[in-house]
């Protein structure tokens, strides 16, 4: 068994340096729900430190939010955005030597793509105006892995143990009282369960590619060390998308 581990990192908060060590990619806030131009090439020349894959992590114009309000903006606007944020990155990236290999949309962009195929379609077309190369990372089973493939993009599907999951296999709100799970030991035990069983989205079963760590989680440095330590111990080969 292998798996890539990813962290949404550079928003501005949190332990980045403690984190990286720990994981294979970073999912770097582009200054649109948090982070901004030093906070981006700060967190570049960490992963560049530690070896670790970045990737855009696009959110809705929404900072004071965080970028977990939904939005409803036309497909065009939501296009030149996403496509703006992962170029904003990309340019920071390349001035430190590094690429961008995936792109992972952030919060309410991200779970409303994961139901709105239209919205999703828009992601899509962002990333591949970029570059076909990118992999596009998404919920598991989700409409934006589904319109990343129909597309001939390379996609990675996502599980997150830090998190609780409804039964059609979208994410909870966190508005929900468990939704957000802390303990560094369950935690553990939900990625080991996400790797052997997959997810399941609707009426299908989906293999998971990457395990995702908020790292505006209370315990996120903690939940990665263990993360990677159990990890290893059960056999997994903790390996990056590319």
């Amino acid at each position: 068994m292998k798996i890539d581990l990813n962290c949404d990192l550079g928003e501005s908060f949190g332990n980045d340096a403690a984190i990286m060590p720990y994981i294979t990619s970073a999912n770097i806030a582009c200054g649109f729900h948090a982070g901004d131009a030093s906070v981006m090439q700060a967190t570049v020349r960490l992963a560049k430190e530690h070896g670790v894959n970045i990737g855009a992590h696009p959110g809705w114009p929404d900072f004071q939010n965080f970028g977990r309000n939904e939005m409803n903006l036309s497909t065009d606007r939501t296009e030149a955005l996403v496509l703006y944020q992962i170029g904003a990155l990309a340019g920071i990236a390349k001035a430190e030597g590094m690429e961008l290999v995936h792109v992972k949309p952030h919060g309410a962009l991200y779970n409303q793509a994961a139901q709105d195929k239209v919205l999703a379609q828009a992601i899509v077309r962002a990333v591949k105006a970029f570059s076909r190369d990118l992999i596009l990372v998404g919920l598991a089973g989700s409409s934006l892995v589904e319109a990343g493939l129909e597309s001939d993009l390379q996609v990675a599907n996502e599980g997150f143990p830090d998190r609780a999951y409804n039964p059609d296999g979208t994410l909870m709100s966190r508005n929900i009282k468990g939704a957000l799970i802390e303990s560094p030991e369950e935690v553990a035990e939900n990625a080991i369960k996400l790797i052997k069983e997959g997810i399941m989205f609707g009426a299908k079963r989906v293999r998971v590619d990457t395990l995702c760590l908020h790292g505006d989680n209370v315990y996120a440095a903690e939940n990665a060390k263990m993360l990677y330590e159990v990890l290893l111990k059960n056999g997994v080969k903790i390996k990056n998308l590319k």
